[in-house]
């Protein structure tokens, strides 16, 4: 558990063995590829259902990054 913005989230550590899907990072918008260990995280009140999937260094510095990134031209869209 962490405390980010007044809310409680529910943080996990996410090992390259176990990762097995691509996923979009909301901290740089990003593609995390299968293979690489990753950060999931979700408000504690929001349930799993709602988790996302960030790049460790992004976790790390979430309060430092925008909610407005935009994807390069040549960026895939998943």
């Amino acid at each position: 558990m962490e405390t980010w913005q007044g809310e409680e989230w529910v943080v996990r550590q996410v090992g390259g063995g176990a990762a097995a899907k691509h996923y979009r990072c909301p901290g740089c918008d990003q593609e995390i590829p299968p293979g690489v260990a990753h950060v999931v995280a979700w408000q504690q009140h929001m349930g799993a259902d709602d988790r996302r999937h960030w790049h460790k260094a992004c976790w790390n510095a979430r309060d430092r990054r925008s909610a407005k990134l935009q994807r390069s031209r040549n960026a895939p869209r998943y």
